[in-house]
């Protein structure tokens, strides 16, 4: 099914790593849009890293670039997330989001505005402890 659900969230200290999945069969849609997003309390949504399925590009957030890294796994229908050097201010509820009519610019837009996303999870929640 289309419609994202995530795992893998939880509680770890400063400088550690998690890793998010996300189910998904947009995953393995041959124009498709896959998102990670996050949001804190009090603050907008956030996003986090997209990848575009009709070519496999990644983008990312510049708070996250060097340290997240996005992959898919076909086989198994999966987005990833992992997640490493984390520090407090990645504290957030993270959710994951797909759009199944995408094209490699959208995915790259949409990673600031969020609007062609039209399926999102319940999201899972990252903490981060300094």
């Amino acid at each position: 099914q289309v419609q994202p659900v995530e795992s893998g969230g939880g509680s770890v200290q400063a400088g550690g790593s998690l890793r998010l999945s996300c189910a998904s069969s947009a995953v393995t849609y041959s124009s498709a849009c896959m998102g990670w997003f996050r949001q804190a309390p009090g603050k907008e949504r956030e996003g986090v890293a997209t990848v575009y399925t009709g070519d496999g590009s990644t983008y990312y957030a510049d708070s996250v670039k060097g340290r997240f890294t996005v992959s898919r796994d076909n086989a198994k229908n999966t987005m990833s997330l992992q997640m490493n050097n984390l520090n407090a201010e990645d504290s957030a509820m993270y959710y994951c989001a797909a759009n199944i009519f995408a094209s490699s610019r959208t995915c790259y837009e949409d990673l600031v505005e969020g609007k062609f996303f039209t399926r999102w999870g319940q999201g899972t929640q990252v903490t981060v402890s300094s």
